[in-house]
């Protein structure tokens, strides 16, 4: 059964047993969630074409994209990928001993690692991140430029609102 059918009879199931209830904010959730799971699986199924796991290619973007010269700390990666600093260092363990990212003592912080890509590892981001971008965008293309936008403006209106309120 497709994803969508199944969507179809969770709302059709939840009409049938409690006509009366409310349960559109419930169902759009739902939506939300499979949408995620599914998109998400395919976004990351890409990263194995690249030798990777999706959170070692995630953490290997990162760095490319947002590390200065020295690199970034644990904490600072941690935070860019919504993840714990002990995921880090378990994908930066793997990645440093691919050969793919360095990590030395922070300057400012004896305590600390700055943790920065290898020649090797920007050799592999680069020729990984077309097929990425290609991949994603594929994923989107039912969907106009217009109707793309309205989804991250709609999408991010709601993360404000749940940071704001304290939801989350």
């Amino acid at each position: 059964m497709s994803t969508l059918a199944l969507l179809d009879r969770i709302r059709r199931d939840w009409k049938d047993r409690e006509p009366q209830l409310h349960t559109a904010p419930m169902l759009t959730f739902i939506t939300l969630a499979r949408a995620q799971a599914l998109l998400g699986e395919a976004v990351r199924s890409t990263a194995a074409h690249a030798g990777l796991t999706s959170a070692t290619r995630d953490l290997l973007f990162s760095l490319y994209r947002s590390s200065p010269e020295g690199g970034l700390t644990a904490g600072e990666l941690a935070a860019l990928l919504a993840v714990s600093p002990a995921t880090v260092t378990g994908s930066t363990d793997r990645l440093e001993a691919r050969g793919l990212l360095t990590r030395t003592l922070d300057p400012d912080d004896r305590r600390s690692w700055r943790i920065a890509l290898t020649a090797a590892g920007q050799a592999l981001v680069q020729a990984h991140l077309s097929e990425h971008l290609a991949f994603e965008e594929r994923l989107l293309s039912p969907l106009t430029q217009d109707e793309i936008t309205t989804l991250e403006t709609l999408l991010r209106k709601l993360i404000l609102h749940a940071e704001a309120e304290g939801l989350v």
